[in-house]
């Protein structure tokens, strides 16, 4: 017996469908095409770095009333730090950010490679 309704079921469905009887009375309201491009979003921003180097350059300005010669190795420990993030931030970019590609590089692709504008 349940099977007899799934059938009806889809018996209905496909009459809902088909376009032997004029116009599908399923609708989209949009076309069936994909677009060729992304929305242009921002990605996440990734976390902060190097805030302990430079709190602890901040504090020692602080006590030597901002003389950069007597905070050498703090500023040498931070501007590292930075450097590091810098070339990490770099590699990423190259590649794809959590599997996923760069609004901007998804849009460049799929206007390399157009959909086409017919329905099928």
């Amino acid at each position: 017996m349940a099977a007899q309704g799934g059938v009806v079921f889809q018996e209905k469905v496909a009459r809902l469908i088909s376009r032997r009887d004029g116009k599908p009375v399923l609708k989209p309201n949009r076309p069936l095409v994909l677009r060729d491009a992304v929305a242009n979003r921002k990605l996440k921003r990734g976390e902060a770095t190097c805030v302990t180097e430079m709190s602890l350059l901040m504090a020692c300005w602080k006590q030597n009333n901002f003389v950069d010669g007597l905070c050498f190795e703090e500023m040498n420990t931070f501007y590292a730090c930075v450097e590091k993030a810098q070339m990490k931030n770099k590699s990423e970019q190259g590649n794809f950010q959590g599997g996923y590609l760069h609004p901007k590089q998804a849009t460049t692709l799929l206007k390399r490679y157009p959909n086409l504008r017919t329905e099928i």
